[in-house]
């Protein structure tokens, strides 16, 4: 069982690790979402853990249909985390009529073959879950996991498709389907009961009063761990 956390900085990626998080998404600006974090704070991270770092790679905030300048960017920063040792990206295209852009993701990974892509939760905007997921099969590969609420505002409301996509992937052998949004000490058990998916992401709610002005919550971290692993 995974346990993936946010972090913003040194600091916390060093706490989440200290308190047991197996993964985590490095993001600046949370407030609208998660954008590329700065080359400084990207390299402090990866020199700082040894658990695996997803670094999210969003330009901005607007919408997930890049432009040929916005993709100038892109690359440019994927460049930069290759270039600190990193080779994980958090990422998500669509075309216009929301669909995955798939003439993105084949530019980026053909430049860097190399990378280890979470698709975020650009996901939860398709047109059809379903067609999507069957998109994302071909670059398997590269998009080991999915970062989705499925298609809803929280796991809570989508936790039926959930679990139809958890499904499909495991019959499938695709990317992972990784919950996220609205996962808290209080939902987890019975979402996952539901949705039984391998891999779980966390955001406000592991911090102390569920605010990222705040540092982790080592109790609610600890908790959550123990209900995701059965008490172990």
């Amino acid at each position: 069982m995974v346990l993936e956390v946010i972090v913003q900085n040194g600091q916390e990626a060093v706490q989440a690790e200290k308190l047991g998080a197996d993964r985590i998404e490095l993001v600046s600006a949370i407030q609208e979402g998660g954008l590329t974090p700065s080359y400084g704070t990207i390299k402090q991270v990866l020199e700082s853990v040894s658990i695996p770092v997803q670094v999210m790679i969003r330009p901005h905030s607007y919408h997930y249909c890049y432009t040929d300048g916005d993709l100038k960017i892109i690359r440019e920063d994927i460049r930069k985390v290759l270039s600190l040792g990193g080779a994980r990206i958090v990422f998500g295209a669509l075309t216009k009529d929301n669909r995955i852009d798939e003439q993105i993701l084949d530019t980026i990974i053909g430049t860097y073959p190399q990378l280890d892509i979470t698709f975020h939760r650009a996901f939860d905007e398709v047109h059809s879950l379903d067609e999507a997921y069957e998109s994302l099969i071909k670059y398997k590969m590269n998009v080991k996991r999915i970062l989705t609420s499925g298609g809803e505002k929280s796991c809570i409301e989508g936790k039926w498709k959930l679990r139809k996509l958890v499904h499909i992937a495991k019959k499938m052998n695709g990317p992972d389907i990784m919950p996220g949004a609205g996962l808290t000490l209080d939902n987890i058990q019975g979402i996952h009961e539901t949705v039984n998916a391998n891999q779980y992401h966390f955001g406000k709610a592991v911090r102390i009063d569920q605010s990222f002005r705040n540092t982790f919550d080592e109790d609610v971290v600890k908790l959550i761990q123990k209900t995701l692993r059965g008490g172990s």
